[in-house]
């Protein structure tokens, strides 16, 4: 007859050969575990209207960890000024190569009519730079996940993305 000390010995013996295959978790078992970088690489404009704007987000992720890492999901907020871009939630799942950047995009659509009169006045300050941030929590692992809080910021220059009207 099987007695609960046997399952409990089968079910940690399932575990740990479950580890030992798993190398981002084992990674983070014995400390080497570092967070990855994630970068916004390029927002591509898709179709540009009044009400509903869509537009491509162009991600850069850095693993700087000598094992594969399976992303979950990434939750972000992204602000120009103090206008709220875009925010959600990609339940995309990917695998980043050990010590190797991976690419990956997120279509997005976002509403921006009621902040119209404060983009166009960024706009039209061609030469001021512009504030830009993004914010979130990156889902990794599978057997033991782990989120990273994300926050970077940085500048951009309205005139590097508005096309010159030539007469």
């Amino acid at each position: 007859m099987v007695s609960v000390r046997n399952i409990a010995g089968i079910v940690t013996l399932l575990l740990a050969a479950s580890l030992a295959g798993c190398s981002t978790s084992s990674t983070w078992l014995t400390g080497n575990y570092q967070d990855p970088d994630l970068h916004l690489v390029k927002v591509e404009v898709v179709k540009a209207r009044l009400l509903q704007q869509r537009f491509i987000l162009h991600f850069r992720l850095d693993n700087p960890n000598d094992a594969t890492l399976p992303v979950r999901g990434l939750a972000y907020r992204i602000h120009l000024g103090d206008v709220l871009l875009a925010e959600g939630y990609s339940e995309e799942w990917f695998t980043a190569g050990a010590n190797r950047s991976s690419y990956f995009s997120i279509p997005i659509r976002t509403d921006l009519w009621a902040h119209l009169r404060e983009l166009a006045k960024m706009a039209r300050a061609r030469e001021n730079p512009v504030p830009y941030r993004l914010e979130g929590e990156l889902e990794t692992g599978l057997l033991f996940g782990h989120t990273q809080q994300l926050s970077r910021s940085g500048e951009i220059i309205p005139r590097n993305f508005i096309a010159e009207r030539h007469k």
